[in-house]
């Protein structure tokens, strides 16, 4: 369970990540100068909430609905432009930190690793006789960073430590702080967005833009220190621990940043003293006990590995990949620890970096993006165990549905709440495109409540909190189902249909040859459109209310265009045959009814089942990094774990950092997802394709080692969750089941699927009474709080 390398990151995409969820860093490890990158998740462009919605669209919409009803796509794409709103902003670094050691260069016996098992990021060499050592970690019980430098050798540690920031900033100074105060830009346009000023900076003294401050303070055992603006500087210390604590002057996704620098510093101090009156060995032991009562829930074993343990984690990929079982074991829980790192209760969501970011013009805004990044970064959360680390999603989501009801009001006039395909710090639900500069391929899209709806009802599915979902849950699903009912409208058939509608990113070719976006009643628009009206009533039926509206999404759902089969035996994307922009598109957004929805599955729709599958077979093995992830999830549910493993095989490529294939993804040398360039969804979904791969629970019955791949004859998992908030853990050889363990909190009954016969059910040592139904499913009572013992022949 640990990242190692024998040199130092001399690249981004080869430091170390650590975080606590709202303080990042990356970590690069030079002997003579170590370098952490910082972040603080709060830490965004823009002034604060803005105007973002278009009455103009509620105008155009007519319109536009006409041309594409009368066949006019291309004039449609044109016509709706007019129906966007402005760019969102972007996540922004913070700072840096710089220590520069007075020691030589000449380094032998180095090493550089992280290990997931601490969370704690470690440096290792000998200069002469004198060990040097390093150990980094972001504390989330006591909210700093924490640098522990050690020499071997009484009065070796001499160095000098500096803050600085790409952006404006001053440093001062105190008795024993250093600090760096900073401004960020009041308007940042995405990287891919082309402007005279795609940057703009506000005056110190008058900006409305965030603000920030970073405060780095010192712990010495023996040796002298001084602080002036310079920096930090230690001579002739034995040990010294550095901690660092930022505060930015955001308020609320509703209210503009603070004005006073006077408000950021007080926070920041009162966390930067408390963590001073620690001990190094206080700090790091509550850190390990905060994070391992999370990580340490769910355990991997595949087949063992041959590979010698102290191999560099970049020579692995490069030489072995997916065929090193402990690479992937690695890779799994990898995606755990990301999520553990940049998700915790109180924070901002995961965005499309987590908390990671270097630029302040990075890839996509380093937003959220809403169309499939944002939802994938979760995909794990609840099967691995992690559903603590869903929150901020969930509040994130609550939040957006309060401005998306003025853009469901404004830009349509329907009722209910609505988004789109991107999200920022402030909550931006309109359409972006600088009002008719952005392509509506991917601007025009205004189904990401419909998505996002489905976390909610997700967390109550894995742990049957009631009260979450009548009061949290419940009340913004029920407004997203109000949008999707008035946004939907009769066709010349009867069905009921949406327009203007896109299949996310991916144009389509019609029949005289020109591409278009928009059309009507896409795949994947009826198929989210199913999946909440379909959540939505059965928790209706759990709360017991709202019996009106259940039986009017009852008769709307019955009426929604059916999916239908296209000349090439696969599902079609749109509602007409047309051919694909590009065959091997990295989205596939029209499959979401197999993953990570629910309603098409070989027992109850197998013609359109086999259909999805023969889409998947067309769109083949590449793509992106996390087009492979999202891929690897769809095999598992068409239960082919070998060709899920291939998908495996071609995410664990090494891609180097000036890679920009949007085609070919990867991971880079520190393991993190390459679309190229990185993104942190692949990692995400990774780590939930290889729990889908071994566990499933979204037909109603707990489905044991679905989709077990040739290359894991044998394995155990521990601590995975299932829906009915019940926990698995498995072990298998031979390719089959041996045993597996279930435990149940509140009781009920429970459905197992295996490939294998169940030839005994056990609790306390006592047999249990099990029926066995068709399809080697067994069935059987459960009491709150037991566990129970299912051995296979």
């Amino acid at each position: 369970m640990k990242l190692r390398y024998q040199s130092y990151a001399k690249v981004w995409t080869e430091a170390l990540p650590i975080g606590n969820g709202r303080l990042g860093a990356m970590v690069f490890g030079e002997p003579e100068s170590e370098h952490l990158q910082l972040n603080e998740d709060t830490l965004w462009s823009g002034r604060g909430p803005k105007e973002w919605n278009n009455p103009n669209a509620k105008e155009v919409l007519a319109e536009v609905r006409r041309l594409i009803s009368t066949g006019n796509y291309v004039e449609a794409d044109k016509k709706s432009k007019e129906m966007m709103g402005p760019f969102n902003q972007s996540y922004m670094p913070l700072g840096d930190l710089q220590v520069k050691f007075r020691h030589g260069g000449v380094v032998r016996a180095y090493e550089r690793s992280l290990d997931l098992t601490t969370a704690i990021t470690r440096v290792e060499y000998r200069i002469g006789d004198v060990a040097y050592t390093r150990e980094m970690f972001a504390s989330f019980p006591d909210q700093v960073i924490v640098v522990r430098l050690e020499a071997s050798s009484p009065g070796a540690l001499n160095f000098t430590a500096r803050l600085d920031s790409p952006h404006p900033f001053r440093t001062s100074t105190s008795a024993n702080h250093l600090f760096l105060q900073g401004i960020c830009p009041e308007h940042v346009d995405p990287n891919y967005y082309h402007s005279d000023h795609p940057v703009v900076y506000g005056e110190p003294e008058t900006t409305e833009a965030m603000r920030f401050e970073g405060r780095l303070g010192v712990h010495l055992e023996n040796g002298a220190y001084s602080i002036d603006q310079d920096g930090l500087h230690i001579k002739g210390a034995g040990a010294v621990t550095l901690l660092f604590s930022a505060a930015t002057s955001f308020q609320g996704y509703d209210k503009p940043p603070a004005r006073e620098n006077s408000e950021i510093a007080a926070s920041n101090e009162v966390r930067l003293q408390q963590a001073m009156t620690k001990t190094y060995e206080q700090l790091r032991q509550s850190h390990i006990d905060d994070y391992k009562s999370l990580f340490e829930r769910v355990e991997l074993k595949l087949s063992p590995s041959e590979v010698p343990e102290q191999m560099p984690t970049n020579r692995r990929i490069a030489e072995y990949g997916a065929k090193d079982p402990g690479l992937i074991e690695l890779l799994f829980q990898y995606g755990r620890y990301l999520l553990i790192a940049s998700s915790r209760a109180g924070t901002q969501p995961a965005n499309l970096q987590g908390i990671w970011n270097r630029e302040i013009r990075p890839p996509w805004s380093s937003n959220w993006t809403l169309n499939i990044n944002t939802e994938m970064n979760y995909w794990l959360a609840e099967t691995c165990h992690l559903s603590e680390c869903h929150e901020p999603l969930i509040q994130y989501i609550q939040n957006l549905a309060c401005n998306g009801r003025k853009t469901a009001e404004i830009n349509y006039g329907c009722r209910g709440w609505t988004a789109h395909h991107n999200g920022d710090i402030w909550c931006q639900s309109a359409p972006v495109g600088d009002f008719g500069q952005g392509d509506p391929v991917w601007a025009l899209w205004p189904m990401s409540a419909a998505w996002l709806c489905q976390h909610l009802w997700e967390h109550y599915s894995f742990t049957k909190d009631e009260q979450f979902l009548r009061e949290q849950a419940y009340p913004v699903m029920r407004e997203a189902v109000l949008f999707c009912l008035d946004w939907l409208h009769t066709d010349e058939s009867g069905h009921l249909i949406t327009s203007p509608s896109t299949s996310p990113e991916h144009k389509f070719v019609t029949q005289d040859g020109q591409k278009a976006a928009v059309s009507q009643a896409a795949t994947m628009d009826m198929s989210l459109i199913w999946d909440l009206f379909t959540n939505c009533i059965e928790a209706l039926e759990v709360l017991q209310t709202d019996e009106s509206l259940g039986a009017e999404l009852t008769a709307a759902r019955e009426k929604l265009k059916p999916m239908q089969i296209g000349k090439h035996g696969g599902l079609q994307e749109w509602s007409e045959d047309w051919d694909d922009e590009d065959i091997h598109h990295r989205h596939v957004s029209h499959l979401f009814g197999i993953f990570p929805g629910r309603q098409l599955t070989q027992q109850d729709t197998p013609q359109l089942f086999k259909a999805a599958r023969n889409s998947l077979e067309r769109r083949g093995d590449g793509g992106t990094g996390w087009s492979l992830a999202w891929k690897i999830c769809l095999w598992a549910r068409f239960n082919d774990g070998n060709r899920a493993f291939q998908l495996i095989s071609n995410l664990l490529q090494l891609v180097e950092e000036d890679g920009t294939n949007y085609q070919r993804g990867g991971v880079y040398a520190n393991l993190f997802d390459a679309h190229p360039p990185f993104q942190i969804d692949g990692n995400f979904g990774f780590t939930a394709g290889v729990a889908e791969m071994l566990v499933q629970s979204h037909t109603g019955e707990i489905c044991l080692l679905p989709a077990l791949p040739d290359a894991w004859p044998t394995g155990s998992v521990k601590g995975l969750r299932v829906r009915g908030a019940m926990g698995v853990s498995l072990t298998w050889a031979g390719g089959a089941l041996q045993e597996a363990e279930i435990e149940s909190p509140f009781g009920g009954s429970c459905r197992v699927r295996t490939k294998g016969q169940l030839i005994t059910v056990e609790s306390e040592g006592s047999s249990i009474h099990f029926e066995r139904e068709k399809d080697g499913v067994v069935c059987f009572d459960t009491q709150a709080g037991k566990t129970y013992t299912l051995r296979s022949l």
